[in-house]
């Protein structure tokens, strides 16, 4: 980042996020937070090559005596300084600051805002643009879409447009004492072949990452495992939905939130450093010139340094106390570009950047051979350094590529736009969105050289992960995969029901199509019921089931279902909500997924098992799952089982829909197609040896640590 990068501002910038702190009882990465009130399927791409900037006009430069130093090493301003370093922008409406506990105790004496006049609310990138949209990686796997719990209800009758749904009963209020399920009672965390690394997602929800990462477990019981769960804050789930398998030696869990870091973050001071006013100046053109390493030559190893001097928990000193110090914002304003941003904003910003770093690596984690990080971001940042700290390897496994979908996220684009590793520099944002950009994707830069492996779930995924910094020469393809002998009945059904159509005759057979996700604006509902009300409109017979859940964004759904008496399609569509899909499937003649982003959807393989053909939007995996020609390894070839389509168009979802159905020859060579893919290149017990083979060739299985009881599980 050279000093004279300037950001582009030829026209109106990319709206800030108005983001808030979820609620304890949703998962801020797997639920649907982080995409409320931050997406919008058709918003434009930023431009890559803006017409010339106009630049708003850049703070004054300091003046020579800026400040006066008290006897502690704290930055205070003198009078002449006041001027320059006040807040020169207004603080965004909406915006919080969660992440930094600006309103926790001893906030209200944290050395560093005696530099600023302090906002009333800290201008932070709350939890949601904090948050992993790749949770949202694989579709809830239909095993999962069904509360196992519940009582059934009856099905929705032909034609109804919703199902008054039971409302959910409220849970009770964790008990403030009781551990996580899983964290040992006696603190103990035995040695382990792999420590499985995830942002809130399993063991605590349920969906298709943590359903794979269970899979993966219960398919490799000749290996020990360890569950490093990072979530938010210690009201956010911590009860095992999954049942976890006696390989699970231990969960450990970490708090993203400085309301859990109280005694620690908040209340380092510039003394706890222990250094002089050269030795500050030192460390603070130390960490720029990391920094600036990092984002011009792509070196990674003077920040690792860093960090294992002064925030990994073998640290020499607390080097976030650095941050509030006259030499480190001097530094500061010698060496790094103008973002157009005044110091208070900067200077928030960059402690968000400390504390979410200090959350994750200063507290010591227990030694794993491989330590298995299913995204980049915080979990891979965790991963490396552990192993950094351990001497032991980190593999990598994208389910969906975090960095692209967070940023996008951020920035309220469309979730399938591509990302690359320069774009914060060029794109028409905020300084604020364009300094979040930076920490995603150069964060991602940081950790992706340290994998000894890194496993994608389709071909393309490779290519576009070394757009942002990914090695392709250590990447290998282990798609999601299923049990194919659970859909036999399933598969019988759907080849006696085509031998019906055959008689019956394609035109006046109902044909009926489902629609399996949840109900929010990424998954393509509201395009799906258009494209319903063109087929009508030319004289299909046809009916669509949309099963998932619709609670996730009670608006949207909303939107869905006045979308629906608008079309006047309440007798054509049903809305079943969370039903259990798996008994239904002999019902469905086409799955439909009108989707835009997505990495492997297990729903795919599981209606393709079921021998149920599709039209689905080329997101993620999809397009190599449904279309692309498998080989198996006797040569045996098998051809598509469905059309792949670009996602937003309505008119063209209804035009292969029609092609589909209209012809039964077609309509069956694709269901023969359909479960012919997935028994040779998704069968589950192959998906396991091939992580079983990766762990190994990390040193899984040498460790000599003995199981333990899992302790509150």
């Amino acid at each position: 980042m050279p000093r004279s990068w300037t950001p582009r501002s030829s026209g109106p910038c990319v709206p800030p996020p108005r983001l808030q702190r979820p609620p304890p009882s949703l998962s801020p990465l797997q639920g649907p937070l982080p995409l409320q009130g931050l997406w919008h399927p058709r918003l434009p791409r930023p431009s890559p090559n803006p017409p010339p900037p106009r630049i708003p006009p850049a703070a004054p430069s300091a003046p020579d005596e800026p400040f006066a130093e008290r006897d502690d090493g704290a930055a205070e301003p003198s009078p002449t300084a006041a001027g320059p370093f006040q807040e020169t922008a207004p603080i965004l409406p909406g915006h919080t600051a969660p992440v930094t506990g600006s309103d926790g105790p001893g906030a209200s004496d944290n050395e560093a805002r005696e530099v600023f006049s302090t906002p009333s609310a800290p201008p932070a990138i709350a939890w949601e643009s904090v948050a992993s949209a790749a949770s949202h990686a694989a579709a809830i796997p239909l095993s999962q879409q069904t509360g196992e719990d519940e009582e059934e209800t009856e099905d929705a009758p032909a034609g109804a447009a919703e199902i008054a749904l039971p409302p959910e009963e409220s849970e009770p209020e964790p008990d403030p004492q009781a551990l996580p399920d899983g964290v040992p009672e006696d603190g103990v965390y035995v040695d382990v072949d792999v420590a499985i690394v995830m942002e809130s997602t399993y063991p605590y929800l349920k969906g298709g990452v943590s359903a794979v990462v269970h899979d993966i477990i219960t398919g490799n019981p000749d290996l020990t495992f360890g569950i490093i769960h990072i979530t938010w804050d210690s009201h956010s789930p911590l009860k095992d939905l999954y049942g976890m398998p006696d390989n699970v030696a231990w969960v450990k869990v970490l708090y993203l939130s400085m309301e859990e870091h109280q005694e620690d973050f908040l209340r380092a001071r510039p003394r706890d450093l222990r250094m002089n006013r050269r030795q500050r100046r030192e460390l603070s053109r130390r960490i720029l010139g990391a920094l600036l390493a990092l984002a011009q030559d792509g070196r990674t190893e003077p920040l690792w340094d860093i960090i294992s001097e002064g925030l990994s928990a073998s640290r020499r000193y607390p080097v976030w106390a650095i941050l509030g110090t006259r030499e480190f914002m001097e530094a500061y304003h010698d060496m790094m570009p103008d973002l157009g941003m005044s110091m208070t904003d900067i200077f928030w910003c960059l402690r968000d950047f400390f504390s979410l770093a200090y959350a994750v690596l200063a507290e010591p984690v227990p030694r794993a051979q491989v330590y298995h990080a299913h995204t980049t971001g915080y979990a891979m940042l965790l991963g490396v350094n552990a192993a950094r700290e351990h001497g032991t390897k980190v593999l990598l496994t994208e389910h969906n590529l975090y960095v692209r979908d967070t940023v996008n996220t951020l920035l309220e684009r469309r979730l399938d736009l591509n990302v690359r590793l320069t774009d914060y520099r060029t794109f028409d944002v905020t300084g604020r969105e364009r300094m979040w950009m930076a920490w995603w994707l150069e964060m991602g830069r940081l950790c992706y050289p340290y994998a000894y492996a890194s496993t994608y779930l389709y071909p393309r995924a490779i290519t576009e992960a070394n757009e942002l910094g990914g090695d392709a020469g250590r990447a290998i393809v282990i798609p999601n995969g299923i049990v194919t002998k659970e859909f036999d009945a399933s598969y019988a059904a759907r080849l006696a029901a085509i031998e019906e159509i055959k008689k019956e005759g394609a035109d006046k057979h109902l044909w009926k199509l489902v629609y399996i996700a949840r109900v929010v604006p990424i998954k393509g509902l509201l395009d799906m019921i258009d494209s319903v009300r063109l087929m009508v409109d030319r004289g299909l017979n046809i009916h669509l089931d949309v099963c998932g859940p619709t609670e996730h964004m009670p608006s949207y759904f909303e939107q869905c279902l006045t979308r629906i008496v608008e079309q006047g399609l309440e007798s054509v569509i049903t809305i079943r909500g969370t039903v259990k899909v798996r008994e239904l499937l002999p019902e469905f003649d086409l799955f439909v997924l009108p989707s835009y982003n997505e990495g492997l959807p297990v729903v795919s393989l599981e209606t393709m098992g079921a021998g149920i053909p599709t039209v689905s939007t080329d997101v993620g995996a999809v397009r190599s799952v449904v279309e692309d020609m498998i080989v198996t390894d006797d040569g045996q070839t098998w051809d598509p089982c469905g059309i792949i389509i670009e996602p937003g168009d309505p008119t063209v979802m209804a035009d292969k829909v029609q092609e589909v159905i209209s012809d039964v020859d077609l309509y069956e060579r694709l269901s023969l197609n359909a479960r012919g893919r997935v028994e040779a290149a998704y069968d589950l017990v192959k998906v396991n040896a091939s992580y079983n083979k990766i762990y190994r060739q990390g040193g899984a299985g040498e460790q000599a640590g003995t199981r333990a009881d899992r302790g509150g599980a």
